[in-house]
This record gives C-alpha cells, sequence and structure tokens, in this order.
C-alpha cells in the first residue's frame, strides 16, 4: 500500500455516522472546529443551538445539514429534543456538549460574594444540562456512542478572571465520571463519555470575560512552544474522542493546553517577573 492509498483510509472511522453537535455559536466556537473535522470525515451531522437568531445568523456555516433549536434552561425543549433527533436519524453514535454561560455583567467579585441566582444557572447551563440531554438522548444512543464536552485544563487554580466557573467546571469533570458509569450500564450499553479540558482559547465566548486578554498573552508565553493553543487542535481532540478509535478512553478529562501547564515557573518568565537580569 503507498502513501497515497493511506492518505485515502478513515481513520477516523466515522464515515456516514450520526452525530450531535450542541453549542456552535458562530465560526470561532470550539463546537465549529469540531464540526470541520468530523464533517471531513464522513460523519452526518445534526446541530443544536439556543435559539432562532444563533441559527440565523450561522446559516452559511451550518449548509443543508439540520439545525434544531433548544434552550436547556427549559426542560420542556430538553424532553423534546429526542424526537426532533429522531426525524433526520434513527440512531445517534456521538453527541458533542460545548455550551457555558456565566453571567459577569457586574464585573468580577471575590469568589464568596458569588450570587446564588448566577451560580446556580451557569450550573444549569454549564454543568447540568448535559446530564439532562443525555438522559433524554439515551434511546437514540448507538451500543457504542460517544459523548464529549467542554471542560478546562485545571479546576484547581482559582483564576480570578475565570471566577466561581471554576467550580463549575469541576462538577462537569465529575459529572464525565459518573455519566461514564451510569450510561455504560444503562440498556447494556457502551457509551463512553469524555471531556476534554482546554487551556485558554481565543474564542467569543473568551473575549467576554473580563480580563481574559491579559491571562490569554500571558499563557501564549508560557506555552512552551511560544505560541497558543489552536482552537483548531481543541476540534481535533474532540473529533478523536468521539470516534471509534478512542474506544478505550472513558471517564476522562483529556488536557488539551500545548504543554502549558509544565511550563509555569519557565526560566526567562520568571526574570522578567522579579525583574533584573541576574534574577
Amino acid at each position: 500500500m503507498d502513501w497515497n492509498d493511506l492518505s485515502r483510509m478513515d481513520f477516523l472511522q466515522l464515515q456516514d455516522k450520526s452525530i450531535l453537535v450542541m453549542g456552535v455559536a458562530n465560526r470561532r466556537s470550539v463546537a465549529w472546529e469540531a464540526a470541520k473535522v468530523l464533517t471531513e470525515a464522513g460523519a452526518q451531522l445534526i446541530y443544536v443551538v439556543r435559539d432562532a437568531e444563533t441559527r440565523d445568523k450561522n446559516r452559511k456555516l451550518f449548509g443543508d445539514a439540520p439545525v434544531l433549536l433548544c434552550d436547556v434552561e427549559d426542560d420542556a425543549q430538553i424532553r423534546a429534543l429526542p424526537a426532533a433527533v429522531a426525524e433526520h436519524t434513527p440512531v445517534l453514535h456521538g453527541f458533542l456538549h460545548s455550551i457555558a454561560f456565566a453571567n459577569y455583567s457586574n464585573g468580577f467579585r471575590p469568589f464568596h460574594e458569588t450570587g446564588k441566582n448566577d451560580f446556580l444557572q451557569a450550573v444549569n447551563i454549564s454543568c447540568f444540562s448535559l446530564t439532562a440531554a443525555c438522559n433524554a438522548l439515551l434511546p437514540l444512543f448507538a451500543e457504542d456512542a460517544a459523548v464529549v464536552t467542554m471542560s478546562i485544563s485545571t479546576t484547581r487554580m482559582a483564576s480570578e478572571n475565570y471566577g466561581y466557573m471554576g467550580p463549575i467546571k469541576a462538577a462537569l469533570d465529575s459529572s464525565v465520571v459518573f455519566l461514564a458509569k451510569s450510561l455504560g450500564a444503562a440498556d447494556h450499553k457502551r457509551i463512553r463519555v469524555n471531556a476534554v479540558g482546554a487551556s485558554l482559547l481565543k474564542t467569543s465566548a473568551s473575549a467576554g470575560i473580563p480580563g481574559y486578554v491579559d491571562s490569554y498573552l500571558y499563557a501564549e508565553q508560557v506555552v512552551p512552544r511560544g505560541e497558543s493553543l489552536e482552537t483548531a487542535e481543541v476540534g481535533n481532540t474532540i473529533a478523536f474522542l468521539l470516534s471509534p478509535r478512542a474506544s478505550g478512553i472513558n471517564a476522562q478529562t483529556l488536557v488539551v493546553d500545548a504543554g502549558m501547564s509544565i511550563n509555569y515557573f519557565d526560566r526567562e518568565i520568571v526574570r522578567r517577573v522579579v525583574g533584573g537580569a541576574d534574577a
């Protein structure tokens, strides 16, 4: 077999697989980068967005693919989602959950001043919606379906500019573990559930976080290669986890940070912080 033959092989084994993609807000979304890879691999995508406005402004991205509406804050819409999906496919081989929301309209406050309503809304949208959607979609999941959600590279760092979303992403990581066990046992299926823990990205969602740009620029310096993590690199990882090639990976948060976490004490960065060439 020559290299041309190898290049045509279906490595991800996603040809004609039906995958539900929830969370494309625009062309800078992580979900969109994943969708592009999945489409290139031959998967048949069904998109889920929050409302008609999001659907309409991204019509060119979605092309001829079905686009369903589901506001995860509305339990009735989640319950109605499986019937809407079933109009386009009788089975789902994969589900990407890439949605999050936190109300930062009043800026950042110390964590102990977090408002109850803001926190619970963020938990509902960013974390519990994964469990609710998986429960609703369970009858449609193939025996070996894969579920992937979006987390962060670490929930053990109290970053002020991420606010109360850190604990919420920690809850999401824990939910992944429990869902992997319960869904894997449900109806004797072998459903896998994983998260991608990405470091700082240049997305529209992140741009709305006060102070995020400074953290992003710092992260760019810490990454050993001297270049920040690309959203497309996260999309590649998502596509892999949704594929049969990742069949041995389950109940994990796979960190994708281009090596940032090993380099916080880089000598040159430390020198610049403390000052002086001899530091």
